[in-house]
């Protein structure tokens, strides 16, 4: 008994300062309306795909609409600001993409930390980065592209989706770790460095799979490396870069979910579990693997804090030695 008024006396102290209002909140009347999907990124892209994907099996577990905002620009700075500073209250969410952690080295005066202003809910997943060329070029592996820069200095060129993106700072990695120099062109999108791939205006692009399989199937571009940990199904005749020969070059487009700074760990959770199972409904499942090319990893909080520590030091240790700034 007196345990229990203890209890009650506290939470009516702290009721008065307002900070018991968010643990309150959490037990019970969470949500409290609409629940917000930030993407910070143009309709159309992955990560808005994957947004769309989930929001009506996370809407039915909550009992709440959930709904996909796109918010775009600087390299998805603007949209995750806006979470950053958005009120800790379960109602706003960011689904975000690989780039998130290329930020802090990207975008001088970034408004935003994203480690102390944004908790980690979930890693969703991640699909290899592939580099791939026209089926009549010349280089079928990883070894003889090498072998190629090598023998002709500048002249075997690539593209990527932008300045600053993973797969532009995955193949500086390669460059350095092979003393190589090869011609970086940066387009503002993906389809436009399939196009000029497939009309050979570059030797080779690298982009997610996701990007590069459905053309990889229909015969217009052909797989040279694949950058992640396994062989997909889709590319299970296509060498790893480790299995080629360069332990620890991996490079992965990704999914995160992150909640504002100080969400009541009740609703990470109840957040959380409902992604999770909406992610493990076979259909959901399917669609992820085949059309995203993802393999699923639906991590924990914290197993999503220790990727992003990692992710931030390796990306930006090559934004920052190769002075690489966004277009």
């Amino acid at each position: 008994m007196i345990h229990h008024s203890l209890t009650r006396r506290l939470l009516l102290a702290l009721a008065g300062t307002g900070l018991a209002a968010p643990a309150l909140r959490a037990q019970g009347s969470w949500p409290t309306g609409p629940v917000r999907i930030v993407v910070p990124f143009a309709p159309g892209g992955s990560t808005d795909a994957v947004a769309r994907l989930v929001s009506a099996g996370i809407s039915g577990r909550i009992g709440q609409p959930v709904v996909v905002e796109n918010r775009s620009g600087a390299a998805g700075a603007l949209g995750t600001d806006a979470v950053a500073k958005a009120r800790p209250d379960g109602q706003t969410w960011l689904l975000t993409f690989d780039s998130h952690a290329v930020l802090p080295a990207l975008v001088q005066n970034l408004p935003f930390n994203l480690t102390r202003d944004l908790d980690p809910v979930m890693l969703i997943g991640g699909a290899p980065y592939v580099v791939a060329t026209r089926p009549d070029k010349p280089y079928r592996s990883l070894a003889e592209l090498v072998e190629a820069a090598r023998a002709r200095p500048d002249a075997v060129s690539y593209g990527s989706t932008g300045n600053g993106t993973i797969g532009h700072l995955t193949m500086m990695l390669l460059q350095a770790r092979t003393g190589t120099r090869m011609p970086h062109i940066a387009y503002r999108g993906g389809g436009l460095a399939v196009n000029d791939t497939v009309a050979g205006h570059v030797e080779v692009m690298i982009g997610s799979a996701a990007l590069v399989a459905p053309h990889i199937a229909g015969g217009t571009l052909r797989a040279v490396a694949q950058f992640g940990p396994t062989r997909l199904p889709a590319l299970a005749q296509v060498q790893t870069s480790e299995e080629a020969g360069f332990p620890g070059l991996q490079a992965e487009a990704w999914w995160g979910v992150f909640a504002p700074a100080g969400t009541p760990a009740p609703v990470v959770a109840r957040t959380h579990a409902a992604l999770r199972e909406t992610l493990s409904e076979p259909r959901i499942r399917t669609q992820m693997e085949q059309v995203q090319q993802a393999r699923l990893v639906l991590s924990d909080p914290e197993g999503l804090r220790v990727f992003l520590d990692a992710q931030i030091e390796t990306w930006g240790r090559v934004v920052r030695e190769n002075a690489i700034h966004p277009d």
